[in-house]
């Protein structure tokens, strides 16, 4: 197999120094800032800072308030994650079988990847609206009076159910093309040793997405943890209150508007070291059982 190299040693370094500078820029750097802020008590009209030390992720910890929204996250994302995985899984087993308007049921279901978490959640708005929504008219058909941004069950439920919806896109298209890649043979010899559809997906398929399936199993926690902020905030309408809300949201909640620039940048490191053990253990604990073929 031949191998391909670089004449000189400066081009990959050339090649890479974009790339690095905008980890630096963008990512590094704001990390860095992070951490020296959350050792600090700012004034929040920037005349000056006060060293604290670890003063505030103490008071952290010890705020029931703080550790209720780390509980709900922690269920948000779990449900956002599993729904989102399960619901894809399914649409695209459905989708592999379709023959006839394959092309325009695959386009059907991938459109809503386009959609940004603020319309998603804008379109939400609408759904749920508690004079005319369709799904607040179905839920009291269902004899539930559904009141989104007063009632803390249903607002939470709101933006699981719209966070679900935006992400099931992206996990559709990963597993189809994960289906699609299976070799027609592996499949007719799962259909000789194995008649039962439900035996052949879990017995041969289902082992077979195990990459992909860990692949979109990080990509989702990423999501639920940080990229559903646009649609919780606007849900809540921008008066979080009594509301439910993620830690990610509560972070631009104390700092942005409660001015706790201190506070706001410890709740980031942990979120930043909480992501980081997270993706440690997936790798090294999960990816264990996974063999790539």
């Amino acid at each position: 197999m031949k191998r391909a190299g670089f004449t000189t040693a400066w081009l990959p370094i050339l090649l890479l120094v974009p790339q690095l500078i905008i980890i630096a820029v963008f990512f590094y750097w704001p990390a860095a800032h992070a951490i020296q802020s959350s050792f600090y008590l700012q004034d929040p009209f920037g005349f000056g800072s006060t060293f604290v030390g670890w003063e505030n992720y103490t008071h952290l910890f010890s705020n029931s308030e703080y550790l209720r929204i780390a509980g709900f996250t922690v269920i948000f994302t779990i449900l956002v994650t599993f729904l989102s995985l399960g619901l894809a899984l399914l649409l695209a087993v459905k989708a592999d079988k379709v023959i006839r308007g394959a092309h325009s049921y695959r386009t059907l279901l991938m459109w809503v990847y386009a959609v940004a978490p603020p319309v998603a959640g804008f379109i939400g708005l609408i759904m749920f609206d508690q004079s005319w929504g369709p799904l607040t008219e179905f839920a009291q058909m269902l004899g539930w009076d559904f009141t989104l941004g007063v009632t803390y069950f249903d607002t939470a439920t709101a933006m699981v159910v719209v966070s679900v919806w935006k992400q099931v896109p992206v996990n559709f298209i990963f597993f189809l093309s994960g289906l699609q890649s299976i070799p027609k043979s592996v499949r007719e010899a799962a259909l000789i040793d194995n008649r039962s559809a439900s035996g052949r997906f879990w017995d041969v398929t289902f082992p077979l997405l195990a990459p992909t399936a860990f692949f979109l199993l990080i990509i989702n926690i990423t999501y639920s943890l940080f990229d559903t902020f646009g649609v919780v905030d606007t849900l809540v309408k921008g008066e979080p209150g009594n509301n439910p809300m993620t830690l990610v949201y509560k972070v631009y909640v104390d700092g942005f508007r409660g001015n706790d620039l201190g506070g706001s940048s410890a709740q980031s490191v942990i979120l930043m070291v909480l992501v980081l053990a997270l993706t440690v253990f997936q790798f090294r604990m999960v990816e264990r059982r996974i063999h790539y073929t």
